[in-house]
């Protein structure tokens, strides 16, 4: 049975975890004492041999073994293994529990839109529902111990209603060498198929949606079995168990409590009980017994699900509502809140200081922003409107804009130094960029001799026919005349910008 302490903990308070350490079904104690015992024994009899049995040679051989154990234990990541192993079999213990089929959905669906108050109706419905709790059963039966002790056989299912013995004739009639879970939703499928020419399912639509909710239990049903058929792989069970064990067999013989080497060497406190090393053995090693309890978490153990239940609920829930249910309505009238415009449930006693708390709105709603007038003040959105940039991040912008480059600043002349220096260059102590650069800069002064120039430059000098071309792809880019060199370095560290 599952232990559930849900209601302990549901207001936090002093103690609130502490009182849970006292509960023995389910807890970690239950689960490790026999480990635990068996370490303590054989850590107790290492230290009587060592003690008692050793000669002064033999001691400070073991001495010197243990020191090399002690110094090993670093070497084993146990925390990583064990807790990354922990973690994903965690994720599947959850998946598996989502994984398990409940008709709720479909039992909806088959009320509203199966039709037919008389008895044929009325079996059609329960047969339907029927069908789906037998394809669950079948593969509870599969992979639950719970559930296959409950019904060992077919003759068990056919006992408990779920099928009947015509049913189990036709079941037992199809050979296949696989589970055969997945029948029943078959028999769904061809009934409602009837249903449907019957006239006892109105439309097409109302099929489709009774046959997309048959395929989403039955896909919980099949991945229940691939959740059983499919383990985590052995290997690496087998690397986090091989990680623990030696790290403790390790500890066994590099924790005990030693003699100093030398004659007049301070030895560490003789303590008998190794405190510290016992709590490490409790944690890791039930870290490794919570993995092996919920890896599984379809059999008997205390914490594992409880199928039989499920079994029983989904069954009677499913009938009452697709038969009990169905055009059983209490009479429709009016709320009573029918003539207020804002519904207000009352509040007891125990509740009515919630009453007092204002709604939340938002986090930004009691932010103040108009104490400010000139912040709050409209501004109508212009291209010709500079752009503010941080000085270090305007570098790196300017040195990457398309429209803006060292090359083109370069074919404005030797007249705009202050110009050129906006936009200093990304690697200003690479040799090779500023080679580069001269290079650029003597091959336009070139070009300009020996042409003739082309109005439309970036700085209103001269530009190449190919340059003419380029810019004209490049979006238009406004420039503000620069101030003066003592107003840039006053106002703009690192250079004036755009």
């Amino acid at each position: 049975m599952t232990v559930s302490y849900t209601l302990k903990v549901a207001d936090s308070r002093f103690g609130g975890f502490s009182k849970l350490l006292f509960r023995w079904k389910g807890s970690i104690y239950k689960l490790l004492y026999k480990e635990f015992v068996v370490f303590v024994v054989l850590y107790a009899l290492l230290s009587v041999v060592y003690r008692r049995l050793l000669t002064e040679e033999q001691k400070r051989l073991y001495t010197k073994v243990a020191q090399y154990c002690n110094r090993s234990t670093d070497l084993i990541p146990i925390s990583f293994v064990l807790g990354f192993y922990v973690t994903l079999i965690v994720n599947r213990w959850w998946a598996q529990y989502t994984s398990i089929p409940l008709p709720d959905q479909l039992m909806c669906v088959i009320s509203s839109n199966v039709h037919g108050k008389d008895e044929r109706g009325r079996i059609l419905r329960r047969t339907l529902i029927r069908y789906a709790n037998l394809s669950a059963v079948l593969i509870l039966r599969s992979v639950s111990t719970r559930v296959l002790k409950r019904f060992p056989t077919m003759d068990h299912v056919v006992e408990a209603g779920f099928m009947t013995q015509d049913e189990r004739k036709k079941f037992e009639s199809l050979h296949s060498d696989f589970n055969k879970y997945w029948v029943p939703c078959v028999w769904f499928t061809n009934l409602a198929a009837q249903a449907r020419r019957d006239g006892s399912i109105r439309d097409d639509v109302a099929l489709r949606l009774l046959m997309d909710e048959l395929n989403a239990y039955r896909a919980k049903c099949s991945m229940l079995f691939h959740y059983d058929w499919i383990s985590i792989p052995l290997v690496y069970t087998q690397v986090v168990t091989i990680a623990v064990y030696s790290f403790f067999a390790f500890c066994l013989i590099g924790r005990q409590f030693l003699e100093p080497l030398e004659p007049g060497q301070e030895g560490d406190l003789d303590m008998f009980v190794p405190l510290p090393t016992l709590l490490q053995f409790f944690f890791y090693a039930g870290w490794l017994k919570v993995a092996e309890q919920i890896i599984n978490p379809f059999g008997e153990d205390d914490d594992d699900f409880e199928t039989n239940k499920l079994i029983d609920r989904n069954l009677q829930v499913s009938l009452l509502s697709v038969d009990d249910m169905y055009q059983n309505l209490p009479p429709a009238t009016k709320d009573k809140y029918w003539n207020e415009s804002t519904a207000q449930p009352p509040y007891t006693t125990a509740t009515a200081a919630e009453t007092l708390k204002p709604s939340f709105l938002g986090s930004t709603f009691d932010m103040r922003m108009c104490e400010d007038a000139e912040q709050s003040q409209l501004v109508e959105a212009s291209p010709s409107m500079p752009r503010m940039q941080t000085p270090l991040l305007g570098r790196f912008l300017a040195a990457a804009s398309p429209a803006i480059s060292i090359k083109n600043f370069g074919r404005g002349g030797r007249a705009t130094p202050h110009l050129r220096r906006a936009f200093p260059s990304p690697h200003p102590e690479d040799p090779e960029a500023v080679d580069r650069i001269e290079e650029e800069e003597t091959e336009d002064e070139e070009s300009r001799g020996s042409g003739p120039p082309t109005p439309g430059g970036p700085l209103g000098g001269p530009q190449s026919p190919k340059a003419s071309k380029i810019r004209r792809k490049e979006p238009p880019m406004v420039l503000v005349k620069a101030p003066s060199s003592e107003s840039v370095g006053a106002e703009w560290p690192g250079g004036w910008e755009p």
